[in-house]
């Protein structure tokens, strides 16, 4: 290899790891304030959005905005053998609620801290019957895309921080946070934390 190669490679990879720092610099706002003005390139800002944290789907875009606005609204939580529980939101209010603080973390690189406040699901599951060992599928009231649903195994399900949420930051739940009901739960990526709730069942 001669010299002149060696400098090229040199150059190149010097090159490639400048550009990399300035792109994360340049997008790290979504997750550290201090850097939120060199955010030039990445889609949200720590700390902007409803209630503090950003959003990647409003309930517009989801089209659940009449659906989960509607005071009719409730939340099924059925068994294997077809056994439905049914709460209203008042209802779910109306249990005993538990405050986490858990990041959220989406697929377009932001993170964020909140406080949350809401039924312990793994509660709500014994109070409908379903065994600690089951999983469960979690539907959202969006008819389509493809997080409308997801399957939570029981490593997350029996987790004591995992919660059906009702209110973010010490507010009721935003309607584009997910109002009525979503599920937080550490360490799921954000487009599994189903917002808009419409049922939950019991996977046989």
């Amino acid at each position: 290899m001669s010299d002149r190669d060696g400098i090229d490679r040199r150059g190149f990879l010097v090159g490639v790891g400048v550009s990399t720092v300035t792109l994360v610099a340049l997008t790290a706002g979504q997750s550290f304030g201090p850097l939120a003005p060199l955010n030039a390139f990445a889609p949200r800002v720590k700390g902007e959005g409803p209630q503090g944290v950003p959003i990647n789907r409003t309930a517009r875009q989801a089209a659940v905005e009449e659906a989960a606005a509607d005071p009719a609204w409730v939340l099924s939580v059925t068994r294997a053998d077809g056994t439905t529980t049914r709460w209203d939101r008042d209802q779910l209010a109306a249990l005993p609620t538990t405050e986490v603080r858990l990041p959220i973390a989406c697929v377009e690189g932001w993170s964020t801290t909140a406080d949350w406040t809401g039924v312990r699901l793994r509660d709500l599951l014994d109070l409908a019957g379903i065994p600690a060992a089951r999983s469960v599928r979690i539907e959202s009231l969006q008819r389509r895309g493809a997080f409308r649903a997801t399957t939570m195994t029981p490593e997350f399900t029996r987790d004591p921080l995992t919660l059906v949420a009702l209110e973010l930051n010490g507010e009721t739940l935003d309607l584009d946070h997910g109002y009525p009901a979503r599920i937080i739960a550490p360490a799921r990526p954000g487009v599994l934390q189903t917002k808009w709730l419409s049922s939950i069942g019991e996977i046989s």
